[in-house]
């Protein structure tokens, strides 16, 4: 019965590569080899994060397997043996033996920790997590998810609250390490010169972001000059983003850009998009605001980034899947939809954002590499 969705989404740019791997095994065939450690994550993010885990291991032995095409070509970035993971009935024959399965965060597949288990595999949640926004369907579902983790061997949480959490669904060998994140290498990839005057970025925004902040933007800059430059999280909006841009810029007597086709930011109004860029207009910006936590159904994004490069924050109140992350930033403005105006002129007297914590993953790393 879901055929018909699945062919007609692999049509679609963001899902050509995943849908046509994950649920018809096109390209995607079994990893080279065995006895290896198995890394899984959703997305971006996520892949990521590994970077400081894979340096201090054999590349040789690392196998990943990643969700989302974005996830894909980051994780390409590591040169190891990868692979989209396919849809749950096709891994009993498709998944080789390996002494190691990782998992990342919330990417709890029942069939994946299932038959790794079975075929000898020690089980390991990393970056571990369960949102406030999912811990009642957690809970609804105790049986399900109590059998679950009876196939993992340790559990490395991010907080506290989810120890309690994992504990309370049955989970065993659980450790409270933070979050991984906190260990990444932020840093530019390419040096852009920073445009007079105040830069404000709308970072990893998702549909209906957009017009929000651009309505904020419109009210801010009838007393204020202002440069914003908009960053879509997925590319497969770059186009919609632009023909909403344009018209604003129309209406308003501003101009607009693509930053593909010109890198001078010389524009009012610019459209990001392209891939791998948001670091380095971090770098360039004042204030950063940040997509994701405007929308109940996202939960938010990393703010360690914009952190990172002084920007002062300025996000939506639905962070509920970056919450442990946002533990560790100061200075960030918390808004409601309509108040990006007022956060806007706030952030003319508020200090940058900052981060304070680190994290030490050498025990993580000498459990992985023991095992």
């Amino acid at each position: 019965m879901a055929l018909p969705l699945l062919i007609s989404l692999s049509f679609k740019k963001k899902y050509k590569e995943s849908i046509p791997s994950r649920f018809f095994l096109f390209h995607n065939p079994r990893f080279k080899s065995s006895n290896g450690i198995w890394f899984h994550v959703c997305s971006l993010g996520e892949a990521r994060a590994l970077k400081p885990i894979l340096e201090g291991l054999d590349k040789d032995e690392i196998k990943i397997t990643t969700v989302t095409h974005t996830g894909y070509h980051e994780a390409k970035k590591y040169g190891v043996d990868l692979r989209y993971l396919p849809f749950e009935i096709f891994l009993p024959f498709w998944a080789k033996p390996q002494k190691l399965l990782v998992v990342l965060e919330a990417e709890f597949w029942y069939m994946l920790l299932a038959v790794m288990s079975a075929r000898g595999a020690k089980v390991i949640l990393l970056n571990a997590r369960i949102s406030d926004k999912s811990v009642k369907k957690y809970m609804k579902m105790g049986w399900f998810y109590k059998r679950l983790l009876s196939y993992v061997d340790v559990v490395f949480c991010q907080s506290e609250m989810d120890a309690y959490r994992f504990e309370t669904l049955g989970a065993k060998n659980i450790e409270i390490i933070g979050n991984i994140k906190l260990a990444q290498e932020i840093q530019e990839s390419q040096t852009y010169c920073k445009p007079d005057g105040l830069t404000i970025v709308a970072a990893s925004t998702h549909e209906g972001e957009e017009k929000l902040i651009l309505e904020g933007y419109e009210e801010y800059i009838a007393n204020n000059k202002a440069k914003l430059i908009i960053v879509p999280r997925h590319p497969e909006r770059f186009d919609s983003v632009y023909k909403l841009l344009s018209e604003f810029c129309e209406k308003n007597g501003l101009d607009v850009s693509r930053f593909s086709e010109d890198k001078t930011l010389s524009t009012d109004v610019v459209l990001v998009d392209m891939m791998g860029e948001l670091n380095n207009i971090y770098k360039i910006s004042d204030i950063a605001i940040l997509g994701g936590a405007f929308k109940k159904d996202v939960g938010g994004h990393n703010p360690l980034e914009p952190a990172h490069f002084g920007c002062k924050i300025i996000t939506g109140k639905y962070f509920h899947d970056q919450k442990e992350l946002f533990k560790y930033v100061h200075h960030v403005q918390y808004i409601e939809n309509n108040e990006v105006c007022k956060a806007l002129q706030n952030a003319q007297i508020l200090p940058s954002s900052k981060v304070d914590e680190k994290i030490n993953l050498d025990r993580v790393i000498n459990y992985i590499r023991n095992s």
